[in-house]
């Protein structure tokens, strides 16, 4: 699976949520609200979830191993990165 397409959006709340990104998985598949949070060692996603009756929160759709986390990761960060320039 190739990730073809990087969108983030900036947001402006005054809280750790920094920007919400779109991902799109070989041209036919795309995950959306995928949150950039500004964490206490650095950035980093927040994948959609849904909140369950008992009060967590469950990923809606999260990467299954560590290789595919780690090029969303960077995908994500470098595109919001280059909007900071």
């Amino acid at each position: 699976m190739v990730i073809t397409d990087v969108h983030v959006r900036k947001v402006d709340e005054g809280g750790r949520m920094k920007a919400l990104a779109s991902v799109t998985f070989d041209d036919v598949f795309v995950v959306r609200d995928i949150r950039v949070i500004e964490g206490n060692n650095g950035y980093f996603l927040a994948m959609p979830s849904r909140k369950l009756p008992n009060g967590e929160f469950r990923d809606v759709a999260h990467p299954v191993n560590p290789g595919m986390r780690h090029e969303l990761t960077e995908l994500v960060l470098n595109e919001f990165a280059s909007q900071e320039r």
